[in-house]
């Protein structure tokens, strides 16, 4: 499914990122994102560590399905291949996969393309390598990646003003703490334990959703 430049921007505001460890008895990650889906999450990308690539391809081929019904854009974290071979609408990548690897020419003109990048420096070289939106961070901290680093609201700042594409804040991002984003110019949140670890995953979408409206309103 193609996205408009348009679309992909405001699939920014809630950014759902997968994270299986967090499911509950008679819970499955494609159970919970309908879920979250069914109460507003505009984006979704599957980033699932800890899984083989057999399993990991099967999972991401249910969730693209679901994505699609719902029309919300759906991307795979780090592997180029699995997202090719599922046809994802694109995928996810990180600042040492992009070095040496032209990752645009590798998906087409057509695939989203998503670059994490923690600097200006990082951002811009997104930009250039074909991005067509940024993940930056960690902006909280988080418990998903250890080494990641809190950014200040000024260097967040920076970022957003660095570079025209979408930038889509990341990390330890919750309902306390979101609204603190405010006129940083980001487009949006991306968030994992704040939905996945949530005892209602659907209802503490619906109130992300809200606060990030507000945040983009208030910015």
């Amino acid at each position: 499914m193609k996205f408009t430049n348009d679309e992909i921007r405001k699939g920014m505001l809630l950014y759902a990122v997968t994270d299986r460890s967090w499911l509950k008895e008679g819970q499955t990650l494609l159970s919970v994102c309908e879920e979250i889906l069914n109460n507003g999450a505009t984006f979704l990308q599957i980033r699932e560590k800890d899984l083989d690539a057999a399993s990991f391809q099967e999972e991401a081929a249910q969730l693209k399905d679901l994505c699609s019904r719902h029309r919300v854009p759906y991307v795979v974290n780090d592997s180029v291949e699995i997202a090719m071979a599922i046809d994802a609408d694109g995928v996810h990548v990180g600042q040492s996969d992009i070095k040496g690897r032209d990752i645009r020419s590798m998906i087409g003109e057509n695939k989203i393309l998503g670059i994490s990048a923690g600097t200006v420096e990082e951002a811009i070289a997104a930009e250039k390598a074909g991005a067509d939106y940024i993940g930056v961070g960690a902006v909280f901290g988080t418990s998903t990646k250890k080494d990641a680093r809190n950014l200040t609201a000024e260097k967040l700042k920076e970022i957003t003003s660095a570079v025209s594409i979408p930038v889509v804040a990341i990390g330890g991002i919750n309902s306390k703490n979101l609204m603190e984003l405010s006129g940083s110019g980001v487009d949006g949140v991306a968030v994992v334990s704040a939905i996945f670890a949530s005892e209602n995953p659907g209802q503490a979408t619906a109130l992300l959703l809200k606060l990030a409206r507000e945040m983009i309103t208030h910015g």
